[in-house]
């Protein structure tokens, strides 16, 4: 007879999700995975609910695109349903400057190779027909960059990250839309840090045929849920023309179940996947909390926040070097310069979770996703302050205080 005595219930407490990403979710998206009343995935309110999905997509992206629809799973399967379409022997510009577009890279390298490039290095093959642009930690692809690959390769894909956030950077995606436009290359877009963050239109980048994003960073739907992408026409055609190896990831057969069919929006989708009503309920409520607060007001709201906490960290000796609006990247003051792995320990141990790069050099990672508030961004301040101060560092608490009063009694005044 089994005993569940050496397994006692899992408690995992509530902790500050102050990293870059996944963020904390809004209660009422934990609501509404929890009531939802039916495990029916193919039940009219589970089907309506996936139809407003993708039309709160679209409008939150800006995008006409009929084939935009979230992708069950995490941000990766997004991803790997984008990149779904770049085939053995497909000529690719790949753009990295940090670990996560560094992935991308890695993905990209195991679809564009050949079965005999696979096979010599499986787990990182590099294929004679991908060239890897990398751009140091810490900077940005620029459009001069992306320009003078794209023109001297002249390849049919190219693939960036919008937004970097294992080092912070935001990439220049006009430079980058402009230059694939220029040079007839199919844009590929790696948008989990971005989507719901910046208030931007992917239609305003004729560019980019592909994007992909994820539930847990800016549409903060931590739930396992849905990883949002967008495809153009343009992307359709070429996937039709050349196929694709995959199934479950299979960009056709997904849209089919979300009513996307032949190109066109109809009345009742093709059975695809085992879909879950909890985790649509979820998603839905999460898009509407974004179309309700309006993503020019998330986005400078973003810009606010995150101003705040640059200030203050950089009044504690540290040295931001991102420039997000939903996460700083720092340096620890000389004097902690080694110790980053130790204070991020410490800090979690605290339920406080914030999290070091994961590539060199290893540097601080602090996020305000959902934290969109004067006394969340003074809570995370007064936590990274205690941090430093338990590791021997020395912070004025009257200058920091001053610095964040001066900031949120500023904007009042500009108010």
């Amino acid at each position: 007879m089994s005993s569940v005595s050496g397994f006692p219930k899992l408690v995992i407490p509530a902790t500050i999700a102050a990293g870059p990403g996944p963020g904390n979710t809004d209660e009422r998206v934990l609501a509404a995975f929890a009531n939802a009343g039916i495990a029916d995935h193919m039940h009219g309110d589970v089907l309506r609910g996936m139809i407003e999905c993708k039309h709160m997509l679209r409008e939150i992206w800006g995008t006409q695109n009929v084939h935009t629809f979230g992708v069950a799973g995490t941000g990766w399967s997004g991803l790997d349903v984008m990149f779904s379409a770049v085939m053995p022997g497909d000529k690719v510009v790949m753009f990295t400057n940090g670990t996560f577009s560094g992935i991308d890279g890695l993905t990209v390298r195991m679809k564009a190779a050949t079965a005999e490039e696979l096979a010599a290095d499986p787990l990182n093959p590099q294929p004679a027909s991908v060239v890897t642009i990398d751009v140091p930690h810490g900077q940005s692809v620029t459009a001069e960059i992306v320009e003078a690959a794209l023109a001297e390769h002249k390849p049919k894909w190219a693939a960036m990250a919008h937004w970097e956030t294992g080092s912070g950077r935001i990439n220049d995606i006009q430079g980058f839309s402009d230059a694939c436009e220029k040079h007839d290359v199919m844009g590929l877009v790696d948008a989990v840090s971005s989507l719901g963050v910046e208030n931007f239109s992917i239609d305003d980048y004729p560019g980019v045929a592909g994007w992909a994003s994820c539930p847990q960073k800016g549409v903060c739907c931590l739930p396992l849920t849905y990883a949002p992408v967008s495809l153009t026409d343009g992307y359709m055609a070429s996937l039709k023309a050349s196929g694709t190896r995959t199934f479950v990831h299979h960009p056709i057969m997904e849209a089919r179940h979300w009513g996307i069919i032949d190109g066109k929006d109809v009345e009742k989708g093709t059975y695809h996947r085992t879909h879950s009503a909890y985790a649509v309920a979820a998603f839905h409520e999460a898009l509407r909390i974004t179309l309700e607060q309006g993503l020019a007001a998330r986005a400078a709201a973003y810009t606010r926040h995150e101003a705040a906490l640059r200030a203050a960290v950089e009044a504690m000796g540290c040295e931001v070097t991102s420039n997000m609006t939903s996460l700083v990247v720092l340096n620890l003051p000389p004097s902690l310069a080694g110790r980053e792995m130790e204070l991020v320990q410490n800090c979690r141990a605290r339920n406080f979770g914030i999290w070091p790069t994961l590539s060199a050099p290893v540097q601080v990672r602090i996020g305000i996703l959902n934290l969109l508030t004067e006394t969340a961004v003074t809570d995370i301040v007064l936590r990274f302050a205690d941090a430093i101060r338990e590791l021997g560092g020395t912070v004025d608490a009257d200058t920091v205080s001053n610095v964040l009063n001066h900031h949120y009694q500023a904007e009042l005044a500009a108010e």
